[in-house]
């Protein structure tokens, strides 16, 4: 019979996206079997980033600076302010910043519009991009979404409201992968290669 305490570690871990209770279980006993000062490290990385880490108040990135301060993205001052970056969530902010490409700023949705799963406008931080959209010199809003059908639903709807307003909505191209062979590529991903070509 395993003890109370492993059974509570395991239980806890499976709640963890993707992890089931084999996985929950290996997990747990490989914590077991390391040196205490892992399990103790691990539970004060835990503490500090529930303690520490918040979002930013400007486009709900996250940051663990003082209550009330901005993200590394928002407080640098050579990030061009006029162009942002609308992304599903961190995750995906981190993908496009790795690319070293962009060089403006971000707004993280945290999510995307899913009626099945009953997720609308007011679960998302639409409204702030807005209210950020009417204080700000924003110029261009690039969508970053998903290609699928929820990522494609928020765009057309994220679009439906910032065009009004008088902004550039761009979003980003899709098509074949570098690397990748027409022949294998779906009809889909052919079809958005040719609509978003570009000159030579």
């Amino acid at each position: 019979m395993t003890p109370d305490a492993i059974n509570r570690l395991v239980a806890q871990l499976a709640r963890l996206p993707g992890i089931g209770e084999k996985t929950a279980q290996r997990l747990a006993f490989h914590v077991l079997r390391s040196p205490p000062e892992y399990a103790r490290g691990l539970a004060t990385a835990l503490n500090e980033v529930v303690d520490r880490v918040k979002l930013c108040n400007r486009c709900f990135s996250l940051h663990d600076g003082p209550e009330g301060t901005f993200c590394q993205f928002c407080s640098d001052t050579r990030r061009d302010e006029r162009l942002v970056c609308v992304v599903e969530g961190i995750a995906d902010e981190l993908a496009i910043e790795r690319t070293r490409e962009f060089k403006g700023r971000y707004h993280v949705l945290h999510g995307v519009l899913s009626p099945l799963e009953g997720v609308g406008p007011e679960q998302l931080r639409i409204k702030e991009l807005i209210l950020r959209m009417q204080s700000a010199p924003i110029e261009e809003v690039i969508v970053a979404t998903n290609p699928d059908v929820e990522g494609e639903a928020t765009a057309l709807y994220l679009t439906k409201l910032l065009k009004p307003i008088g902004v550039k909505v761009s979003r980003l191209a899709q098509g074949i992968p570098m690397g990748g062979d027409l022949e294998f590529a779906d009809q889909a991903t052919l079809a958005r290669a040719l609509a978003a070509r570009r000159d030579l």
